[in-house]
Formats: structure tokens, sequence, C-alpha cells
């Protein structure tokens, strides 16, 4: 993926079990084997999975609404403007306890040498 810009009316916007999700990109970089974004919508009350880990990094920035981030065990609230980093491998799930949706974006970072999962 070379430099680019990516208009809010060109996300199309999928429904999902929790609300929405729009696909922003995802390709390899220049120094990335794959650098992922997309939106969710998040409906009140809902989380969109289970508490998780995984490999990749993400950075996630609240757009709209609230959101209560679990990392680890804690739980923090983190509302509209603000960042959340998700450490890899470190166990961590979001939830909207607001009245509103929430929406925000995640973005994902593939480094080339990143350790895979074992194989089950």
């Amino acid at each position: 993926m070379r430099s680019a810009v990516f208009p809010w009316a060109d996300f199309k916007a999928e429904p999902t079990k929790t609300g929405s999700r729009r696909e922003c990109f995802d390709a390899p970089t220049a120094t990335l084997e794959r650098l992922e974004c997309h939106v969710t919508t998040l409906n009140p009350g809902e989380a969109p999975h289970a508490a998780h880990q995984h490999p990749e990094e993400e950075v996630i920035l609240v757009k709209e609404g609230v959101l209560e981030a679990v990392q680890n065990g804690r739980t923090n609230r983190v509302e509209a403007g603000g960042l959340i980093f998700e450490g890899s491998t470190e166990t961590h799930g979001l939830r909207n306890p607001g009245p509103n949706p929430a929406v925000y974006y995640v973005l994902k970072i593939y480094p080339h040498d990143l350790a895979k999962p074992a194989s089950r």
C-alpha cells in the first residue's frame, strides 16, 4: 500500500450481530507484512466478541460514544477521542456500556517478523 486517502463515504457499513463493521483497508506496506483498518459500530450493552489475545498489535481510536476496555483483567472507561493500545499476546476485550452506539477505528499492525501461533 502506498500513500492514500480513504474517505468516510467510501466505507460501506455491513451489519453484524452487535452493530456494523466498515472495512477501510488491508494490505502490505513497505515496512509491514500487513496493515489493516476497519471501523466498528457497537450497539449499547454489546461486546464485539469475548476477551481474547493474538500476536498482532492494535490501536483503537474511539470516534463516538464510550467503551469499556478490559486489558489483562483491568477495566478502563474510554470516551470519544480516547485511544486504546492492545499489546501482542495480551488478553483484551471491549464492551459498550453507554446508552448510545459506540463507533471506533481499529488499526491492526502485522510486522514482517510476527511470530505465528503454533498449529494444533
